[in-house]
């Protein structure tokens, strides 16, 4: 018996709110005979097959299983938040899908709406001249000490609390009083933008949904 190879498809969800969905992502999840995600990704949609929801601990695990059933001959979305490029699963799939030797050109990304990207369009930012960082799962912020005077906007995705990437700046000699923009839980009805300073920043508390817009 021939086994039959199966499809993945990552999905981007956007930032949050369902009007950010783009068609594509909808009918994609729609045709699929699994879909994976967090609880609050799958929400977003209303035709689901079969559901394999996970948190934070379950990550790895959950989309081990989602590959291995495209291994099998299914179709399965898995969703990624924002744009799977970035700050997503995209190279997390990639590297399960090779340990399981599923061929790559049965993969296809979809793309999304990054936070970042409406961070910018809330700020009325063009983003293709600005420092782009994503610190999502990382330690080392101090990456982004050698473009901070540059002469350009930096919109970063923080890898803790927002306050705390605030001080860190403070403590490694950037200015008080610079001009920050934190953008919190944007496309959520209780979303925020906060136009304020490096120092009320790193004095403030904010969810961890947040993207911050240092001036140059």
């Amino acid at each position: 018996m021939i086994k039959m190879t199966g499809k993945i498809y990552i999905v981007g969800i956007g930032p949050g709110a369902s009007e950010y969905l783009t068609k594509k992502a909808i009918d994609t999840v729609k045709m699929s005979n699994y879909t994976v995600g967090s609880t609050r990704a799958i929400e977003l949609f209303d035709d689901v097959q079969n559901k394999l929801a996970f948190n934070v601990k379950e990550l790895l695990d959950t989309l081990e299983k989602g590959v291995r059933l495209a291994v099998d001959g299914n179709v399965v979305s898995i969703l990624s938040t924002g744009d799977p490029g970035f700050s997503g699963v995209l190279n997390t799939v990639l590297r399960i899908s090779e340990e399981k030797n599923f061929p790559k050109e049965n993969i296809e990304v979809i793309p999304g709406i990054s936070s970042l990207q409406l961070a910018a369009a809330r700020c009325h930012i063009q983003w293709d001249n600005a420092n782009v960082m994503t610190f999502h799962g990382r330690e080392n912020i101090e990456d982004i000490l050698p473009v901070i005077n540059n002469g350009k906007t930096t919109i970063a995705l923080p890898s803790r609390k927002v306050k705390d990437m605030a001080q860190f700046l403070i403590d490694n000699g950037v200015k008080k009083d610079r001009k920050v923009t934190v953008c919190e839980r944007l496309s959520y009805p209780d979303e925020r933008i906060v136009n304020s300073t490096l120092y009320d920043i790193a004095e403030s508390e904010f969810t961890y949904m947040c993207i911050m817009v240092i001036d140059p």
